[in-house]
């Protein structure tokens, strides 16, 4: 589905959400400034923000320092692109369960799990990049599968 222009009630608060145009990528991104701090991104909209070399600066500019009520995270939403029932599903390795459509592709975010997602990810690329260098080094004539699993348990506790 397209970039949505309309306007959209949040699906954790039902407020309106507002609009953040993002210029580079010519994308509106919905964010609830007036009641939780959630966020909707349309189809494919997440896979531009979730990696912290990705430039979110004006998405997590507009929600910073703001205080936002709570939402019961684990209730029914429904989709404010296409008005269908999401579902929860684990982003970040399961660390965080964001609402997927699985009509229309959306995803919303309730507040701080945007951060959590780019922090999550670039902590493993941390600990991907180290054991890809000990496996280069140490064993590069040996299949990684097994010793890389034990290397990633191993340099995760400490990453």
């Amino acid at each position: 589905m397209a970039d949505t222009t309309d306007i959209i009630k949040c699906p954790a608060c039902d407020k309106v959400m507002k609009k953040l145009y993002i210029q580079e990528d010519d994308l509106h991104i919905d964010i609830c400034l007036d009641g939780c701090g959630g966020i909707f991104f349309d189809n494919r909209e997440l896979e531009k923000f979730d990696e912290k070399h990705e430039n979110a600066d004006k998405i997590l500019e507009a929600i910073e320092g703001k205080k936002f009520v709570q939402v019961n995270d684990v209730e029914l939403r429904i989709c404010p692109a296409c008005g269908l029932p999401m579902v929860k599903m684990g982003a970040a390795d399961g660390t965080v369960q964001i609402d997927v459509c699985n009509t229309c592709g959306g995803k919303f975010l309730d507040n701080g799990e945007l951060q959590k997602i780019r922090k999550y990810k670039n902590d493993h690329q941390k600990v991907d990049n180290i054991i890809d260098g000990i496996m280069k080094t140490v064993y590069s004539d040996i299949k990684p599968n097994k010793r890389r699993m034990f290397f990633e348990k191993l340099v995760s506790k400490y990453v």
